[in-house]
């Protein structure tokens, strides 16, 4: 797991390391920056509690970024050394994409973490990336209030919770999933939700069901109810989920 410490955010390094440790063991632990700035104090305290080691990087020209350089450096020793069989680059810059790219090209799998700001060629040069908006902790509902008269009235929302909910309500999740389901039906008409899944990243490797507001790319399937039908089947002691597309 190596960090762009200039483009990511301290605050998350604990989600960020649960997202990667969902795909194996995370061996090596590197954050990469200036740590003579004060802009990456924040890190101190948290690289310490979950065993990070800090890399220097001097910025040697004002308004330079020298840390990708050092950054791309040692990911390509540690590919070479063959001790790892995964990398995961946690940074929004699409300086990373080139490095993406040629960890894929040897066969071994890449997986990024960044900002919904990250270009796009970044993220699709990953096999899996997934945006640090979702790994934010959900908050808790607004609280109820009783009126006299017995009737319940919800708290206001804040203006910027009133945005992020209608960001939530615009997202679409259905043109991602129909090009998945076509890519995975078989004769029948069904599909199995595992090869859906597998097509999803291969379409977006930033899919992520918390996007659209589920924890499982099932649950979001079974919240589409006028869209999909749903039934499972016990193979060899393991269930199978499979799902038909309505007409």
């Amino acid at each position: 797991m190596l960090i762009d410490g200039d483009n990511a955010q301290a605050g998350l390094l604990a989600q960020m390391l649960v997202e990667a440790a969902r795909y194996g063991q995370v061996t090596v632990r590197r954050i990469y920056g200036d740590w003579t700035t004060s802009n990456m104090n924040s890190w101190k305290e948290t690289l310490n509690f979950h065993a990070f080691q800090p890399i220097q990087q001097f910025r040697y020209t004002v308004g330079k970024n020298a840390t990708d350089s050092a950054m791309i450096i040692d990911a390509m020793d540690i590919l070479h050394t063959g001790v790892v069989e995964g990398f995961c680059l946690v940074s929004s810059d699409s300086d990373y994409t080139r490095l993406a790219t040629r960890i894929r090209e040897s066969g071994t799998f890449v997986m990024g973490i960044g900002e919904k700001k990250t270009p796009k060629p970044f993220v699709n040069a990953c096999d899996v990336f997934v945006y640090t908006e979702n790994l934010v902790p959900a908050k808790k509902k607004p609280r109820t209030q009783k009126k006299s008269n017995g009737k319940q009235v919800k708290e206001g929302k804040s203006g910027e919770e009133k945005v992020e909910a209608e960001k939530s309500s615009e997202a679409d999740p259905m043109p991602l999933l129909e090009q998945a389901y076509e890519m995975a039906v078989r004769e029948d008409g069904w599909a199995r939700l595992d090869v859906m899944g597998t097509n999803l990243y291969q379409l977006d490797p930033s899919f992520d069901p918390r996007t659209y507001g589920q924890k499982q790319l099932s649950r979001l399937v079974r919240s589409l109810k006028d869209d999909f039908e749903m039934r499972s089947q016990e193979i060899d002691g393991s269930i199978l989920i499979y799902v038909k597309m309505k007409e």
